[in-house]
């Protein structure tokens, strides 16, 4: 009975941040009416930002798009958002149409250019485009940084931290080795 009452008020809400977005930002946001971001999700668009969002988005709880000034976000139709997942654009980054996403996947476009005069409180960053093409699938806890093209079809494993570019079809996924080690409680 919950989560019927929650679906009743979580659905008003989409609808109205959504469309307070577009009124707010209408030159720098655009948005299919038959998307939802959750009221537990964050968007936060700069002034000269720009954000374009195709039909069938689903953005869930606690996930957080932030898009900077001067940077791009370009999302395709059928995108779902996991729970925790984040977008920071300060350049560009483009999401194909179906791609899914899991749980607490990071995308970011930028690095702190801790090498300027002042490091990182400078405020300096370099940035490179991320390209993620249709049909591509982000296994949870993914982290994706500036520079990466992900090819159509792609999956890429939980865990995975990429940068890169990566042809069509390709699993992407990076070994990690366990190591054990028994210890003796009566040697120590």
């Amino acid at each position: 009975m919950n989560k019927y009452f929650r679906a009743i008020i979580d659905f008003p809400t989409a609808l109205i941040k959504t469309s307070f977005f577009k009124i707010y930002r209408f030159k720098s946001f655009k948005s299919s009416i038959l998307s939802f971001m959750s009221p537990y999700s964050e968007l936060t668009v700069d002034r000269g930002a720009k954000v374009i969002i195709g039909k069938n988005f689903r953005q869930r709880s606690q996930s957080r798009i932030r898009v900077r000034n001067g940077g791009e976000l370009r999302v395709g139709k059928n995108i779902s958002l996991n729970h925790g997942c984040m977008i920071v654009s300060r350049e560009k980054i483009v999401i194909g149409d179906d791609v899914q996403f899991g749980p607490n996947v990071f995308l970011y476009d930028h690095d702190h250019d801790y090498k300027t005069e002042g490091g990182i409180s400078s405020g300096k960053y370099k940035t490179s485009p991320i390209i993620i093409e249709k049909d591509v699938w982000l296994g949870a806890g993914t982290i994706v940084l500036r520079g990466t093209k992900i090819g159509a079809g792609s999956v890429v494993a939980a865990g995975s931290v990429i940068k890169g570019c990566f042809p069509r079809n390709s699993l992407i996924y990076q070994p990690k080795e366990t190591n054990v080690r028994v210890h003796n409680i009566n040697s120590v």
